[in-house]
């Protein structure tokens, strides 16, 4: 093994001459923001990989959630239903836009949002629901649009780490009245930093459109009260030269996933996320579970790993409710499963230039404390 670190991951990057030879058309054309042909270019090759009906793209994943939920106008303080695990990120946005967090708690399977509490935690302030697709393992899209449909809730999906994925042939966008996606350096699909609202309602994109550039409509007027999170042309120039090469690297990241699962299954005390054989994964994070049966704690593996200059992550601890900025609102004790999870978890390295063997010393060390 060589003595460099082996970090959580490192970003994507095209052939060089290719993302230059891209770029060399903004010193040619000096549009470098406000949706020129690098932008517009992008825009179309997602809507296709993707499947979207429509697409707006942001400066970053976090102003895309933002213009999600703005677009569909949700009275202000009213109340959003939401996973208490996940980034900060997503509690964040609703707050920002003057709604009021409620968590429930998530499910022992697959880490998402548990659809058996959803209906307890409805009241007649309850406008939303924006679940989160963790890891990429897609929520009950089924029966959350169930329950959105009964009550007459938007569903907006936080689907940051959900690039790619598809249930039974369809990308996981399709559910729910709107998607947000990010283009962040560590995600799977970069465009350095970036993000995108994909809904089949033309309304909410348009929304969205306006909403990231001032709210202007036409070129001298202001419908709404925006900000202003365009995506520049180099950021576009990123992402189509990295999407090119997405299957690719996503076949990489199966392999080394499939090279953990092979150390990694029959540890005793070492819990593994499970796959549905229904969805297309993109294989974005390799998360474990360090139970009780495991001779070292989750923070102890922790060291150990570092110790071997192996730098997991404990992703995602504490849970939301847990950060200074919430604790004293929020109880973490009405998540219990969060919680738990939360100080078990670990997520392990993952990234498209790794190799198996890599993966493979990460999986012994692993085993030889078990």
């Amino acid at each position: 093994m060589s003595s460099a670190p082996i970090l959580i991951t490192r970003p994507s990057l095209p052939p060089f001459e290719e993302y230059t030879s891209l770029i060399q058309r903004i010193w040619e054309n000096r549009w470098l923001t406000n949706a020129g042909p690098l932008h517009e270019q992008l825009a179309a090759e997602l809507t296709q990989f993707l499947h979207a009906r429509h697409i707006s793209l942001y400066t970053n994943g976090h102003q895309a959630l933002e213009a999600a939920i703005h677009a569909f106008c949700l009275p202000k303080g009213s109340e959003v239903i939401t996973t208490p695990y996940t980034f900060a990120s997503t509690t964040h946005a609703i707050v920002r836009s003057g709604l009021t967090p409620v968590f429930c708690d998530i499910s022992s399977d697959d880490y998402n949002i548990d659809v058996t509490k959803i209906g307890e935690l409805i009241t007649d302030k309850t406008s939303a629901v924006v679940p989160v697709h963790v890891y990429g393992t897609p929520c009950n899209v089924t029966e959350i649009g169930r329950i959105a449909k009964k009550h007459d809730l938007k569903v907006i999906y936080d689907a940051a780490h959900a690039f790619g994925v598809e249930i039974n042939g369809r990308s996981v966008t399709e559910w729910g009245d709107a998607s947000m996606l990010s283009f962040h350096a560590t995600k799977i699909f970069n465009t350095i930093e970036g993000g995108a609202v994909i809904s089949s309602d033309k309304n909410i994109i348009d929304a969205a459109d306006r909403y990231k550039n001032f709210g202007m409509q036409g070129y001298e007027d202001f419908t709404d009260i925006g900000t202003n999170a365009k995506m520049n042309e180099f950021q576009a120039a990123m992402g189509i030269a990295n999407l090119k090469y997405l299957d690719a690297k996503i076949a990489v990241r199966k392999e080394l996933c499939r090279g953990y699962t092979g150390l990694l299954q029959d540890v005793e005390g070492i819990t593994l996320l499970k796959r549905s054989e229904n969805v297309k994964s993109n294989y974005a994070y390799y998360p474990i579970l360090i139970e009780d049966a495991y001779p070292l704690t989750r923070d102890e593996v922790c060291d150990k790993l570092t110790e071997n200059a192996v730098f997991a992550r404990k992703y995602f601890y504490p849970i939301v409710t847990g950060y200074s900025c919430y604790k004293d609102s929020f109880a973490s004790s009405s998540s219990p499963v969060a919680s738990d999870v939360s100080k078990k978890v670990l997520c392990l390295p993952l990234y498209d230039t790794m190799d198996l063997a890599t993966a493979e010393f990460i999986g012994d060390i692993l085993r030889k404390e078990a």
